[in-house]
């Protein structure tokens, strides 16, 4: 039997696993905390094609500048001599544009296409999970602002994308959101989208992973890979592991292992916050407030209302910034009633990996049998399944699927 390591416990790398044990690789899953432990714990959890959408716009030279000064501001770039950050967001920028941003959708839209099949596929396999069907409502205080996300919106569909979506009253709003203040005026249901309580998703799949032969190990860091043609991974104890395939699917860690693979993209931590409060009425549905990109998910299983927001540009070990939180409140706040924002729990700060052209890396390295699958940005969550598949695809039969072409890591 053929034996994988995969790098890395978030829903990328357990995907990736548990598809390599369809084409019957034994596998181990090596992760320095555990489950989930990165990027995907306390993720907003949508999955949602139709905001699974190029990070860098046109709007960003509007919005960019202003966000360096003000401490509030959902984007977040320290002011600091960092020549690595400055070259990552010089990339990032040179891409907000018409032309990148369709050019990187219609590279993601057959990922977004297919992401949601691929929980389905899961669930069906034996991954005792649930996703959770929307609507999404998205709110806005004023009509004038909805025009940035309503062409992105168009654009999704443009590019081929079915995306139920409509116009609808504050009281219709209520009913799915009754949290909502009356400050919030101009109001959309978006169809056909779903979410997941990360975390729970993500236990689950390991456990359906340890239940399948395969070895979570947690607590263990990877410091080298190496491979002539047996690919081994050291650990930070001076081990070696060997295998027949190794993935690295350590998100916005992966350049300090897949640089000297031939893996040259940046990947620069994308931090997002997020935190749950209790709400008087049950939270029931996702809603979205595109003017401080804040997107606030039910948590069945604590009973709470997660709300999640932020792009803070930061290193991906930075400590957490209690100033981050403070200005989410402080932006949605007054879009809501009925909740007691003193009684905040399970804050936390993640870091996604982003990169500049805003698509993933999932694929070959230059080093035989050595891959990565990361990068994803802010849409690790719903396009890890679909990635972990056609990734897991090109090492048993070595055919690259269309879907994951542009993704290729040496692009």
């Amino acid at each position: 039997m053929k034996k994988a390591i995969v790098v890395g416990a978030g829903m990328t790398g357990l995907a990736t696993a548990w598809h390599l044990q369809e084409y019957g690789y034994e596998v181990e899953v090596l992760d320095r905390v555990g489950v989930a432990g990165g990027a995907s714990w306390g993720n907003a959890g949508w999955l949602a094609p139709g905001k699974t959408i190029p990070l860098s716009n046109a709007g960003l030279w509007a919005y960019g500048p202003t966000a360096l000064f003000d401490r509030h501001a959902s984007l977040s770039v320290p002011a600091r001599i960092d020549p690595k950050l400055w070259a990552f967001v010089a990339q990032f920028m040179a891409r907000a544009n018409s032309r990148s941003w369709n050019k990187t959708m219609a590279a993601l839209t057959p990922a977004d296409k297919a992401s949601l099949a691929a929980f389905d596929e899961l669930i069906d396999g034996g991954v005792d999970a649930v996703t959770h069907a929307g609507p999404f409502i998205v709110g806005f205080e004023k009509e004038s602002e909805t025009k940035g996300f309503l062409d992105e919106v168009a654009g999704a569909q443009r590019h081929g994308q079915d995306i139920p979506f409509e116009e609808i009253s504050s009281e219709q709003a209520r009913e799915y959101a009754p949290m909502l203040s009356d400050r919030v005026q101009a109001l959309f249901k978006m169809g056909g989208q779903r979410y997941i309580e990360p975390m729970v998703f993500c236990e689950a799949l390991a456990e359906s992973v340890r239940e399948r032969g395969g070895v979570i190990t947690s607590g263990v860091e990877v410091t080298d890979v190496h491979s002539t043609r047996t690919p081994a991974v050291k650990l930070a104890t001076g081990e070696w592991k060997q295998a027949d395939a190794v993935v690295l699917a350590t998100g916005a860690w992966l350049p300090s292992l897949a640089r000297e693979l031939g893996v040259r993209t940046m990947v620069q931590a994308g931090r997002g916050y997020s935190f749950t409060v209790a709400t008087q009425q049950e939270a029931k549905h996702p809603v979205y407030l595109p003017a401080s990109r804040v997107a606030c998910t039910p948590a069945p299983s604590r009973g709470r209302f997660q709300i999640a927001g932020t792009m803070e540009f930061r290193g991906p070990d930075e400590a957490f910034q209690p100033a981050r939180i403070d200005s989410i409140i402080k932006a949605t706040e007054p879009m809501f009633q009925g909740i007691d924002w003193s009684d905040t729990e399970d804050e936390w700060v993640g870091s996604r990996p982003v990169t500049p052209d805003g698509l993933p890396l999932v694929g070959r390295t230059q080093v035989p049998n050595v891959y990565t699958c990361g990068g994803h940005g802010m849409w690790g969550i719903i396009l890890g399944p679909i990635s972990g598949k056609l990734l897991a695809k090109q090492i048993a039969t070595g055919e690259t699927d269309p879907i994951i072409q542009p993704f290729d890591p040496l692009r």
